[in-house]
C-alpha cells in the first residue's frame, strides 16, 4: 500500500512542483518495509526521486520522498548554509545533510524543525516558525507562513490542485510511475 501513500502525500514531489514530502507509514514487518523502499527506489530513480527512511519507531516509519537534485539546489540557496550550521550541518552536500537530519531525528529530544528546508519551504518561514515556536503565523497551508503570504497562498492552491488531480487519476487507474514527472 506504499503506492497509495506516495499519491496521497507526495503528489507535488511526483509532479516536480516541490523538493520533497514526508509522511508517516504504519508497517508490520521492518524487513518488508525496507524491501518496499528498495523496490520503489529502483522504480523511481530514473525519474529523479528517492525514498529515505528517516526514522522508525515501533511500527511506524517516517518516510522522506525527495528529488535530490532539487534538494541540493535548495541547500545552496543564500542563507541556508549559515542557518543549518547552527544545527550541526557543516556542509551543504545533500547526502551528508540527510545523514545529519536522520541523526538529529533519532537523537535529539526536540523535533528538528530545520526539516522545513529539506521539504523546500522558504528559509524565512522556517526561521519564523522556529523563532515563534509555531505561533503567530500569517497563514497556514502546507507550512506556516511568516513572510510572503500572497505567494504562499498561491503555492498552496497549486499544490492542493495537484493532489486532487493525482488522486483522481490514481483512482482512474494511473500508476505512480505514470504520474511521476522525470527529472
Amino acid at each position: 500500500m506504499l503506492e497509495k501513500y506516495l499519491i496521497e502525500h507526495c503528489a507535488p514531489t511526483l509532479a516536480a512542483l516541490t523538493t520533497a514530502n514526508l509522511f508517516t507509514y504504519r508497517f508490520g514487518s521492518e524487513k518488508a518495509l525496507r524491501e518496499q523502499i528498495r523496490v520503489w527506489n529502483e522504480r523511481l530513480c530514473g525519474k529523479g526521486i528517492q525514498l529515505f527512511l528517516l526514522r522508525r519507531q515501533a511500527n511506524t516509519a517516517l518516510i522522506y520522498v525527495c528529488r535530490k537534485q532539487k534538494l541540493q539546489a535548495d541547500l545552496l540557496q543564500p542563507g541556508v548554509a549559515l542557518f543549518l550550521r547552527q544545527y550541526g550541518y557543516q556542509t551543504t552536500d545533500a547526502d551528508t545533510a540527510l545523514h545529519i537530519l536522520t541523526d538529529r531525528l533519532e537523537n535529539c529530544a526536540d523535533f528538528p524543525h530545520e526539516i522545513g528546508i529539506f521539504l523546500g519551504y522558504p528559509l524565512a518561514d522556517v526561521m519564523g516558525f522556529i523563532r515563534n515556536a509555531g505561533q503567530n503565523a500569517k497563514c497556514t497551508g502546507c507550512w506556516k507562513v511568516y513572510c510572503n503570504e500572497c505567494e504562499a497562498i498561491r503555492v498552496f492552491a497549486k499544490l492542493k490542485k495537484c493532489k486532487a488531480v493525482y488522486m483522481r487519476l490514481y483512482k482512474e487507474g494511473k500508476t505512480v510511475l505514470q504520474l511521476t514527472v522525470a527529472a
